[in-house]
Order: C-alpha cells, then sequence, then structure tokens
C-alpha cells in the first residue's frame, strides 16, 4: 500500500521515516506521548492538539521521526485511544495503515490500584481482562479483582 502525502493539506510537517499516530480522541493526546516515553526520545516529533477532524469534530496527532512501534506499545496507544490509527511512514511514503485492536487482556503494562494486590508487593507480573463496552473501557485485575476505568491507568 504506497500512497504519496498530499503535502498541501498537512498541518503538521510530513515525515521522511516514522509513525504517525493519528486518530487519537481529544484530551489524551499528552497522555499517549507519556505512555509511549516520547518525552525522553532523541529525535523530533511533532504533536499536534484540538485539529479539525471530519470523523471526530476535534483529534490529536502524534509524528515521530525515525521510529516504529511494536505491539507492546501498540496496545499501550489502544488502550488509551482505542480509535487511533497507526501509519508506518518510509521515503515520505505510508507503506502500512493500521488501526488499533483493544487487547482481550494486558499482561505486565499496567498497575493495578489496588495498593493491597499482590502485583503492588510482590515480584508478580500484572494481568488484567479488558472490559469493552462501547466507550466505557474498563480494566479488571486478574488477583484482586479490582476493576479500573481506563483514566486511571498507570503504564509501568
Amino acid at each position: 500500500m504506497k500512497d504519496k502525502y498530499n503535502k498541501k493539506e498537512l498541518k503538521v510537517s510530513a515525515l521522511e521515516n516514522g509513525t504517525v499516530i493519528d486518530h487519537i480522541p481529544q484530551g489524551v493526546v499528552l497522555q499517549v506521548l507519556r505512555a509511549l516515553h516520547l518525552e525522553n526520545f532523541d529525535d523530533a516529533f511533532y504533536l499536534g492538539s484540538n485539529l479539525d477532524s471530519k470523523k471526530m469534530g476535534k483529534k490529536g496527532i502524534i509524528k515521530v521521526s525515525n521510529k516504529y512501534f511494536e505491539k507492546e506499545d501498540i496496545n499501550k496507544i489502544a488502550l488509551i485511544a482505542p480509535t487511533a490509527t497507526i501509519i508506518e511512514i518510509k521515503e515520505y511514503e505510508i507503506i502500512k495503515k493500521t488501526k488499533v485492536e483493544l487487547p482481550k487482556e494486558v499482561i505486565g503494562l499496567v498497575k493495578c490500584i489496588n495498593p493491597n494486590c499482590i502485583t503492588n508487593n510482590e515480584q508478580i507480573t500484572t494481568k488484567f481482562e479488558v472490559l469493552n463496552d462501547f466507550d466505557d473501557i474498563k480494566f479488571r485485575c486478574y488477583y484482586c479483582e479490582k476493576t479500573m476505568k481506563k483514566e486511571n491507568l498507570e503504564f509501568l
């Protein structure tokens, strides 16, 4: 799938190589940035927030130069921004475009909010079941069964 960017329509600089995270819901762009640890990234990245979108009304976008994300990072994006699209760019051309998908379970990515959970007191990998009720996404801890909203996610 090779599409050329229409450079006249871009509101944010085109990437030569890297990844675009598009269709991020308004208000969670910085949360995605932090979850991916982009504040420590050595190369250029661009943030767009409050951008007009025909589909979403307003949206956010992140463009990251010279970086392609692994499945673990894409799962983080899906947990925060389930409407996001991942676009991989090489030599200014789109080589892959994928809508993120919520995983059925999350292992080792998120901290349990229950301070008494065994995962917060012993060397046990966290595990959550993803409960998707339309726009109301929640996570249930496999060990203590505490349910938390996506707004309470704290990535490890």
